[in-house]
């Protein structure tokens, strides 16, 4: 007889997450980010190179500075999307505009050094614990990912990091959730397409 599997804290956790573009002014405790960062940066990583550096952006006029660039980027990759994706991206209200980079009291711009051991891997699960400590916050954010955006003279960040993402961090303004493909959809036991029998025991 199957069993419901309960859920514990941290996969309720992980339910209850979603991407944020909109956030209100209020402000965010400086310990919050702290606490951020320290998920990120105890993550673990290929031999255990750490390849991650954070840079906190709470400055008006740097995180302006950002936008301007991540909008000329995102201009241009809009104006060559797939007919596909432009339409998804219509549906949904994306455009090239991005106020949220300067709505959100915070930006973590997440770097990784290029040549590192298994930078890539590496630094996609310490963004995965950061995602899980905001939301643990009750604060907001989504990984925002401007692919070709130079930031590297903005932040004066030498050429050896490659811009990984951008975490702007603060309190929800908008509840929009985005449906989740089913366990059974994406979870096999054994070879691909024999679906996986939830439940607990052997």
């Amino acid at each position: 007889m199957k069993q419901k599997v309960t859920d514990g804290a941290l996969l309720r956790l992980i339910r209850g997450r979603r991407s944020v573009r909109r956030f209100k002014s209020e402000p965010v405790p400086r310990e919050a980010i702290t606490r951020i960062l320290e998920a990120g940066r105890r993550a673990p990583s290929g031999a255990n190179r750490q390849p991650w550096r954070y840079i906190v952006i709470d400055d008006p006029a740097v995180k302006q500075a950002i936008r301007t660039e991540c909008e000329r980027i995102e201009a241009r990759f809009h104006r060559h999307a797939p007919a596909d994706l432009a339409s998804w991206m219509k549906a949904r209200g994306i455009t090239p505009q991005k106020p949220f980079l300067e709505e959100a009291p915070y930006l973590i711009v997440i770097f990784y050094k290029m040549r590192e051991l298994y930078a890539v891997p590496s630094i996609w699960v310490s963004i995965a614990f950061m995602l899980l400590q905001v939301e643990e916050e009750g604060l907001g954010t989504l990984t925002y990912t401007p692919t070709g955006a130079r930031l590297n003279a903005i932040l004066s960040v030498p050429a050896q990091f490659q811009l990984a993402t951008i975490l702007p961090i603060g309190t929800p303004a908008d509840h929009q959730r985005q449906n989740r493909r089913a366990l059974s959809e994406t979870a096999f036991t054994n070879q691909f397409g024999r679906p996986f029998e939830e439940g607990s025991g052997p």
